[in-house]
């Protein structure tokens, strides 16, 4: 597929961002749940703040490596990160990183809209043509997937539920701002809440 193609179908995209992060996440209660900087942490607090939440306010290209960190740590749990293309594209190497550990209970969701959200909604790489669910499955992410409508999210879960290794998928959503929704913000608090979850004692 040529640039030009990859940037229509981006544009195309129509999935409502809030409405299938709380659909997703609805079908994990239990899960371990990662979200990188901006409007990911706002659509994953919108869907319902969780003790098992780990909201990353400002560490950008970090969820990745994070939500690697608890699955290997969590065997037992599933771990899902919540990020944007732009986010995930700062953090492209933990793609090869996580394929290289080889986890069997993370998947790594990337809400793509094209473009910086935070910054003033300029394009990002991936309305340029990067391929990010091309770029895991050539670090060696043993299930890939794009999505491009709401339909999507059903095997998505099936994935989840069933792969035995990572998943990562690309969600192509409607370029559209939504209002904030504001988890907190004191890291120390939320870090400390996720240790007490887990059955650790906070420090």
């Amino acid at each position: 597929m040529n640039n030009s193609a990859m940037t229509d179908k981006s544009l195309a995209a129509t999935i409502d961002r809030r409405a299938f992060v709380a659909a997703l996440l609805e079908q994990f209660p239990d899960a371990l749940v990662v979200s990188g900087l901006g409007s990911s942490s706002y659509d994953v607090f919108a869907a319902g703040d969780r003790h098992g939440n780990f909201y990353l306010w400002g560490a950008m290209g970090g969820s990745t490596s994070v939500a690697l960190g608890l699955a290997l740590a969590q065997p037992e749990k599933t771990v899902i990160a919540v990020t944007g293309d732009g986010e995930q594209l700062m953090g492209i190497g933990s793609l090869a990183t996580a394929a290289a550990q080889r986890p069997r209970n993370l998947a790594v969701v990337i809400l793509d809209n094209g473009h910086f959200g935070e910054t003033g909604m300029q394009p990002s790489h991936s309305k340029l043509g990067t391929n990010l669910a091309a770029v895991a499955q050539a670090c060696g992410v043993p299930v890939t997937m794009e999505i491009d409508h709401a339909g999507g999210l059903d095997n998505l879960c099936r994935q989840i539920r069933d792969a035995d290794g990572m998943v990562v998928a690309r969600v192509r959503i409607a370029p559209e701002e939504y209002p904030r929704a504001l988890p907190p913000r004191d890291g120390v608090y939320v870090k400390n809440r996720l240790r007490e979850h887990l059955g650790f004692e906070p420090f």
